[in-house]
């Protein structure tokens, strides 16, 4: 099979270098003719009746609603239904995505029917209330939203393992590579084979027959998508040597010509992890994607993807240093390359062939790749990064016979238009509306000056055109995209993200040391440790190496947002340390759980016996309460109705441990587990928001929501540890695993499955973080918390 694949691939990638010489040939020739210019002058004429208007003295009464900054996402979206816009803003932006991502024209009668479908739905989607915070991401952003999305399709397992899949990616990206970026591509490339594969579907597809298609779908998706992070973005980064990076070329050809990963054999040096976690991915994504190729898909497959990496292979070995590259040079692997990109989309999803879809997809990706070439040329050059831009922008005074790239941007436009789409008004409309929104994007981002500076070198080729465009981007309107809108926020949320977690770990780690440091009970009266040996048991079992989640919860919601002195309740925050810890005490003896080790140590019973630990932890519960007495800063009213909460929590504490141990060997129900843990779990990390909050005096519907919160992140976290007892490292949690399984307890895991713990887990999940909608107050550290709590692995 190799031999003969190799001398296929390398035919299938001289016909397509053939082709697109063929095509670059064509543009060469419009570019010198400036045939475009006539031809898109009209357009534009045409175009700008519907986007440059003149201004009344009315109109400019009318205009006292101001349009809000696009980054008030949910504002701006107001604004755009009030004014009447949002019909027509929803229309050109899905036509756009059904013309670049999906191949289609947009004059057939079925892709009109299928975008006014689509437009309607996105529509009600986005003036529903969805109750979130202001400033809060999209629900459809959210991870919540994006399971509740999977649950209504029946595909909660491939929605979990994809969670699984972007956090585990995410956490190996070294800082030499770009984490965030690397992520949104990967969910970019997710959603477009989603789209394929939803677009290539009847209405009247069953059920069954669409979950199992959107499974595979997202799986398709991330197998797909792991090439632009560990393929193209890391061999454009400096991570790896330049012997590393040839290495590591030769074995991905290898692969696509022979159709098997070759071993990663003896890599050696700084990075040898990283890559043993990349060669991993790669396999199984590969073999993934392999597999579900039907023979007659097969070949096109690999001939495609085997033309795209060939492409961008010849691309990244240019050097920017270099002046002699021909225009041929520049120019055909770039077309080869954005053509072949979303070309293999439809061969990964081994859909039919579709001559019209490969004819508008092969003279399309040219005109996507230039306008973003754009946009990226300064970055490209400081990368030191070959383009048609960055070549052009070195080399124009010195090399009279260089195409201009923004010339041939134009046009490949008018190409598009009238060679492609034949002369389409709607499609017109949209790749006008798109090129005029990139080049308003670009003056933004670069500020006036600059801007200018570009097109004094870029827009020179036929001075009245150029001039008709700057005038186009000065004036006209509405040329706003849906999904620039979404992707600008999916960077906003994903770099607030980033922040906010980093803020969260730094925190929990600075709480924690002042927690810590609280902790400690004083010897009494300087009593020799021999006589009094419930203290030092006390400071044993306190010493170890505790999450102190419960009380971190506490400090953060009384100082943070309810305002509270930090030292007003550090009484409250040992008491919650304290009768934690003596729960744990409780739990680990002989007679309950019998556990060994607990928090890296050996428990308090082995190091002592068993009537030292109860003892101790009657101690410590005394302590607690003793404590919440010392709250002395605060009302007294106030303070007896947290001692009575406090006690009424404590009471669902032991009942929760006196079910367990009386369910031991019984098969309990659902229903039964989830009361018994929210006794044992939720109970407490309801305590540890509801005191702050009752010492705060919030309302009763704000505490009812924390409840809720509670009730559900509580739930989550036991199901995450049932999961750990079962997958989890002993050495990474402290503690031995199986211990479930030695005391023939139910778990969530031994009633619903690992599959059905997982999808329970997530649904509290959900259900956690739509409560937190109730609670008007910043939440970002109740949320990051419920992150850790389902992602942790101790």
């Amino acid at each position: 099979m190799s031999v003969e694949f190799t001398n296929y691939a390398d035919t299938g990638y001289r016909l397509a270098e053939q082709r697109a010489a063929q095509y670059f040939s064509s543009l060469y020739g419009q570019v010198k003719e400036k045939t475009y210019v006539p031809v898109l002058t009209k357009d534009i004429e045409i175009w700008k009746r519907s986007h440059v208007r003149h201004r009344s003295l009315w109109s400019w009464f009318w205009r006292g609603q101001q349009q809000p900054d696009t980054r008030d996402y949910e504002r701006y979206i107001g604004w755009l239904n009030y004014t009447g816009k949002l019909d027509d803003y929803l229309d050109r932006s899905v036509s756009y995505i059904y013309m670049r991502d999906l191949g289609q024209a947009l004059d057939a009668p079925g892709t009109k029917e299928r975008i006014r479908q689509v437009v309607a739905d996105i529509k009600t989607g986005l003036l529903r209330p969805t109750g979130t915070n202001r400033g809060d991401p999209p629900e459809f952003m959210s991870l919540a939203g994006f399971y509740r999305w999977a649950q209504k399709e029946g595909i909660e397992t491939a929605a979990i393992w994809v969670i699984d899949k972007l956090k585990n990616v995410s956490a190996h990206i070294p800082k030499e590579l770009d984490a965030g970026q690397a992520q949104r591509k990967l969910i970019k490339i997710i959603l477009g084979v989603v789209m394929h594969v939803i677009e290539e579907m009847e209405e009247e597809t069953p059920p069954a027959e669409r979950s199992r298609r959107l499974d595979e779908a997202i799986r398709l998706g991330y197998s797909y998508g792991l090439t632009y992070p560990f393929i193209d973005d890391l061999l454009d980064s400096r991570l790896l040597t330049a012997v590393e990076k040839e290495r590591y070329s030769r074995m991905i050809q290898a692969a696509l010509l022979t159709g098997i990963v070759p071993e990663l054999g003896g890599w050696t040096g700084d990075n040898v992890e990283f890559i043993k976690y990349v060669h991993s991915e790669l396999r199984e994504a590969f073999e993934y994607i392999k597999g579900l190729q039907r023979p007659e898909t097969v070949s096109t497959f690999f001939e495609q993807s085997y033309v795209f990496f060939q492409a961008q292979d010849i691309d990244r070995a240019k050097e920017l240093s270099y002046a002699h590259y021909s225009n041929e040079e520049l120019y055909i692997p770039v077309i080869l390359k954005s053509a072949s990109s979303r070309l293999i989309v439809r061969s990964v999803i081994h859909a039919s062939m579709d001559e019209g879809f490969d004819h508008r997809t092969f003279y399309y990706g040219i005109y996507n790749q230039l306008a973003d070439d754009f946009a990226d040329m300064f970055d490209d050059m400081e990368g030191g990064a070959v383009t048609p831009y960055t070549y052009y922008l070195k080399y124009h005074n010195q090399r009279p016979d260089l195409i201009n790239p923004y010339e041939l941007y134009w046009t490949v436009i008018g190409h598009l238009i009238h060679n492609v789409y034949r002369s389409d008004i709607k499609t017109r409309e949209v790749i006008l509306d798109r090129a005029i929104n990139g080049l308003k994007r670009c003056k933004e981002r670069l500020g006036d000056d600059k801007y200018n500076e570009v097109m004094d070198i870029f827009a020179s080729g036929d001075p009245d055109f150029h001039r008709l465009i700057g005038r186009m981007v000065r004036k006209a309107e509405d040329v706003d995209f849906f999904d620039k809108l979404l992707r600008d926020q999916m960077n906003t949320f994903l770099k607030n993200d980033r922040l906010e977690k980093e803020d969260f770990q730094t925190t929990v780690r600075a709480v924690r040391d002042q927690i810590n440091s609280l902790l400690p009970i004083p010897q009494n009266n300087g009593t020799p440790e021999v006589k009094d040996p419930l203290t030092g048991a006390a400071n044993y079992s306190l010493e170890g190496d505790g999450k102190r989640l419960r009380p971190i919860l506490t400090w953060v919601m009384g100082v943070n947002e309810y305002g509270l002195n930090a030292s007003a309740i550090a009484p409250l925050l040992r008491s919650l340390e304290y009768m934690h810890t003596a729960s744990l005490i409780f739990d680990d003896l002989p007679s309950q759980d019998n556990a060994s080790t607990r928090r890296g140590r050996p428990t308090l019973h082995e190091v002592h016996d068993s009537a030292t630990a109860e003892l101790t932890g009657l101690f410590l519960i005394q302590r607690a309460i003793k404590e919440q007495a010392s709250l002395d800063r605060f009302d007294a009213r106030t303070v007896l109705a947290l001692m009575q909460y406090s006690a009424g929590k404590a009471e669902e504490i032991c009942r929760g441990q006196a079910m367990d141990l009386q369910s031991k060997g019984k098969v309990l129900t659902l229903a039964e587990l989830n009361q018994l843990c929210f006794y044992k779990t939720g109970a407490a990390f309801e305590a540890s928001l509801v005191m702050p909050a009752i010492l705060a005096q919030v309302e009763d519907r704000e505490i009812a929501a924390l409840k809720t919160f509670a009730y559900h992140a509580g739930i989550a976290f036991q199901i995450k540890d049932d999961l750990l007892d079962v997958e989890g490292d002993r050495h990474v949690l402290g503690k031995p695993t199986l211990k479930d399984l030695d005391n023939n307890s139910s778990t969530f895991v031994s009633v619903l499955g690992s599959g059905g713990a997982r999808k329970a887990m997530w649904e509290h999940y959900c259900q956690a973080v739509e409560a937190l909608r109730e609670v008007p107050r910043n939440t970002a550290f109740l949320k990051h918390l419920l992150d850790y709590l389902v992602n942790r692995d101790r």
